[in-house]
C-alpha cells in the first residue's frame, strides 16, 4: 500500500511507516480498502464553488418570481427568496435544534454579486490552503470556519445568515498560521494575508447586510482548526484526516436531505 503520509510503498502489515513514522498508515486494515474507494485524495477544491454555485441556480429556479423581481438594485441582484433558502438549510433554527445549517448555510448565496465576491475568494484561497495543508485538511478548515462563524453569529445575533464568508475567514487564518509557523521565510506571505483578513473585516463594516459575527466566528474557527493541523503541513493527508473530511461531507450532504424533508411544506407557504 502507499503511506497517506509520505507516499511511500510499504507493507499493509505495517503498524507504523518505516519511512516517516506515521503510525497506523492502513488504519486497521480499513486504509486501501478507502483508497480503492476515494483515491488518494477528494478533488474538493472544485467540489466547494461548483456545489455553490449549483445551490445558487437552484434557489433561483425555486423562487422565479423573488430572483426576477429585482428587489434592491444592483446589491439584490437576481437574489432568491427567503423560502428555498430555508429549504435547503439556512441558519435560524439552531434553537429548535436544526443542527445541520451550521454546514449547509456555507453553500448558499443571497444574490449574483453575493456569490460572485465569495467564489472568487474561494478560487483565490483555496488552491493555497490546499498545497500547504491536503484537501482533506483544507476541507476540515473550510467546514471548521464556516460553522464557528454561524454559531457565533447566532449566539450574538440569532438572525438568519447564509454564505461562505466566515468559511474564507477560516481560509485567511489557515494561510497566517502556516506563514507563522515557517518563520521568517513566510514573513511576507504572512503580512500580505493579515491585510486582507483586516480590509475584508473592515470593508464588512462599510458594506450593509455583512454579517461580521460570522467572519469574526470563521477567522476563530479557522485559526483553531489550522493550529491542531498544521504540523502536517506539506505532506500529504493522512487517512484519519481524509476518514474525517469524508464524515464531514457526509455530514453535509445528510444535512441538506434533512433541512428538504423537514421543510419541503414551505415552498408552497403564500
Amino acid at each position: 500500500m502507499i503511506c497517506p503520509s509520505c507516499g511511500n510503498l510499504i507493507s499493509t502489515e505495517e503498524t507504523q511507516c518505516p519511512m516517516c513514522g506515521a503510525r497506523r498508515p492502513n488504519l486497521f486494515g480499513i486504509g486501501p480498502y478507502l483508497s480503492r474507494l476515494f483515491g488518494q485524495h477528494i478533488d474538493i477544491l472544485t467540489l466547494i464553488p461548483t456545489t455553490c454555485i449549483a445551490l445558487y441556480v437552484l434557489t433561483l429556479v425555486l423562487d422565479l418570481n423573488s430572483a426576477l423581481s429585482g428587489r434592491g438594485g444592483i446589491f439584490g441582484m437576481l437574489s432568491p427568496g427567503p423560502r428555498p433558502l430555508y429549504l435547503l438549510g439556512m441558519t435560524g433554527g439552531l434553537a429548535r435544534g436544526d443542527w445541520w445549517t451550521v454546514l449547509t448555510a456555507t453553500y448558499l448565496h443571497g444574490s449574483l454579486l453575493h456569490i460572485l465576491f465569495n467564489v472568487m475568494w474561494i478560487r483565490q484561497l483555496g488552491p493555497e490552503v490546499g498545497s500547504v495543508y491536503g484537501p482533506a485538511r483544507f476541507f476540515i478548515i473550510y467546514t471548521a470556519g464556516g460553522t464557528f462563524g454561524f454559531l457565533l453569529s447566532n449566539a450574538l445575533s440569532g438572525a438568519p445568515t447564509i454564505g461562505a464568508s466566515g468559511a474564507i475567514f477560516g481560509l485567511l487564518a489557515a494561510l497566517i498560521v502556516y506563514g507563522r509557523s515557517q518563520g521568517s521565510s513566510m514573513a511576507m506571505m504572512t503580512r500580505q494575508v493579515w491585510q486582507w483578513a483586516i480590509f475584508l473585516f473592515i470593508f464588512g463594516f462599510i458594506m450593509s447586510g455583512v454579517n461580521n459575527y460570522a467572519h469574526l466566528g470563521g477567522f476563530i474557527g479557522g485559526w483553531i482548526a489550522s493550529q491542531l493541523l498544521v504540523s502536517g503541513a506539506g505532506y500529504r493527508d493522512s487517512r484519519w484526516a481524509t476518514i474525517f473530511a469524508i464524515v464531514l461531507l457526509l455530514l453535509t450532504g445528510a444535512g441538506y436531505a434533512v433541512s428538504i424533508v423537514n421543510n419541503v411544506g414551505v415552498l408552497y407557504l403564500q
